[in-house]
């Protein structure tokens, strides 16, 4: 489906949705407005966000379908639930063209109806190859008529996004047969397309830096591991030091040696959460042209129980020179992780850090899927978090850090090891990524692991991938990380 921009209603479309705040009287534009209100009323349509008022009436001799949409009271959030209601009802209907009448709405309202219809219409059918009639999508346009000044520009901004969302949703849902960590690198290429600037580290150059921590997670795997970076500096230089991201991108996660139990693995395709979150923040940045120097960094390893798998007892060194004896294979996005943001320290001596990582089961058990978890070194930064997750939706919640949790990390045998005790998990998981933080960088730690894939529909979302952090991080760089 695609958002158009027109001043006037297209001729050709018979499906017409009238926007309706929380209160307001129902009194579309049109001949059968009586109609429209009595609708309304039987149904108990009181313009709440997302609710929906359907109806067919008669427009000159042709037919009419007319829905009325609750937009609640105009807030961005609740515009976004009112463009995806439309979307969830339309987009397999049979309906081809549709318009929302825009009047009365300002063009930041629109587009964030716009933003969250076109969220909402996101699917992946590539590999179906039988699909009822019924369920095949047929909405192509939804127009938003509109004659506000700044409403194309409102709306590029907002596709912007939604692309981002969209490519890690691509990424998060495909199989792990298809997405791997060589093919994760191939997806993201034509982002150079966009002025995206892609580089690669193979196992070789890995090695030869000294990354033990994330060779070894991916040593049981014939798919061989990358370090994807994307720079995205939008500053023209005026910025020297980036923001950096850096993605937990495990392609598939068997556990390794201490394999996870069989019901349910297929779900571990998105064990590439971070790394899906971070690649789609960047293709948003560069869609929108923001004004920001940013990098993405991707640790992309598959974890397999191959007879050359790590094993539990073994001890790596990583990048940074500590040690680490790996009690647990299952522990392996933070062997990742710590030494892809020891290299982006090393490489790009950032000020502010932060790491997304599908990381503990126990932050499901936390927080189910409603929040993710944040922690964070710093509290200004952690402010700025909570803060943007709030407005963008990808809501967070603080967990803490303290010397007494870092405590149980501590190895009889080497400098660390990979996993503490059955309970505070998602916080010694933490501890033990803090370790590999330089001191005087801000840094932060996403565990975003209950948030990337839902078992059902959300506000913008069906069933699957929700693209969750993109929004997030784009909501923090605009705030606090771009200039104008």
């Amino acid at each position: 489906m695609q958002i158009a921009l027109s001043a006037t209603r297209p001729s050709d479309v018979n499906c017409l949705i009238v926007p309706i705040a929380k209160g307001a009287a129902v009194e579309p534009a049109i001949e059968a407005k009586a109609l429209a209100a009595q609708a309304a009323t039987a149904s108990r349509f009181a313009g709440e966000a997302g609710a929906l008022v359907e109806l067919f009436t008669t427009e000159g001799s042709e037919t009419l379908r007319l829905l009325l949409v609750g937009t609640g009271a105009g807030a961005p959030a609740d515009m976004e639930k009112a463009g995806a209601a439309i979307t969830a009802r339309l987009l397999t209907s049979g309906v081809t063209q549709a318009a929302v009448d825009g009047a009365g709405l300002d063009a930041t309202a629109l587009a964030h109806l716009g933003l969250g219809a076109l969220l909402r219409s996101w699917r992946i059918d590539t590999y179906r190859t039988k699909l009822a009639e019924k369920s095949r999508p047929t909405l192509e346009t939804l127009t938003l008529v509109t004659g506000e000044d700044g409403a194309a520009a409102a709306w590029a901004d907002m596709e912007a996004l939604a692309a981002g969302v969209a490519f890690t949703r691509e990424l998060v849902s495909e199989p792990a047969n298809i997405l791997y960590p060589e093919s994760f690198v191939e997806r993201c290429r034509p982002l150079t397309d966009l002025g995206i600037e892609l580089s690669v580290l193979d196992e070789a150059d890995m090695a030869k830096l000294g990354m033990g921590a994330l060779l070894g997670v991916a040593q049981g795997s014939v798919r061989k591991p990358r370090l994807l970076v994307m720079r995205w500096d939008g500053t023209g230089g005026a910025e020297p030091t980036p923001l950096v991201l850096v993605g937990k991108g495990v392609t598939f996660d068997t556990g390794g040696i201490s394999l996870k139990p069989g019901p349910g693995m297929e779900d571990m395709k998105w064990d590439m959460g971070g790394a899906g979150a971070v690649a789609g923040t960047m293709k948003a940045l560069a869609g929108r042209k923001a004004n920001a120097h940013v990098v993405g960094i991707c640790g992309l390893v598959e974890n397999m129980p191959d007879g050359n798998a790590q094993r539990p007892g073994d001890i790596v060194t990583t990048m940074s020179g500590q040690t680490v004896e790996v009690l647990n294979t299952d522990a392996e996005g933070r062997l990742v992780l710590c030494d892809a943001v020891w290299w982006a320290q090393e490489t790009y001596k950032p000020a502010v850090l932060l790491d997304l990582a599908t990381l503990t089961g126990a932050m499901i058990i936390a927080l189910g899927h409603e929040h993710g978890g944040v922690f964070a070194n710093d509290d200004g930064l952690a402010n700025q978090l909570l803060a943007a997750g709030l407005e963008s939706g990808d809501k967070l919640w603080r967990f803490p850090l303290s010397e007494a949790y870092d405590k149980l990390l501590d190895s009889p045998i080497a400098d660390i090891k990979n996993i503490g005790p059955r309970y505070a998990g998602s916080i010694t998981a933490a501890q033990f990524i803090k370790r590999f933080i330089q001191d005087g960088v801000k840094w932060a730690h996403l565990d975003i692991a209950g948030m990337v894939w839902a078992d059902k529909p959300g506000a913008t979302w069906d069933k699957g991938a929700t693209g969750y952090g993109v929004r997030l991080l784009d909501q923090l760089i605009r705030d606090h990380y771009q200039a104008g």
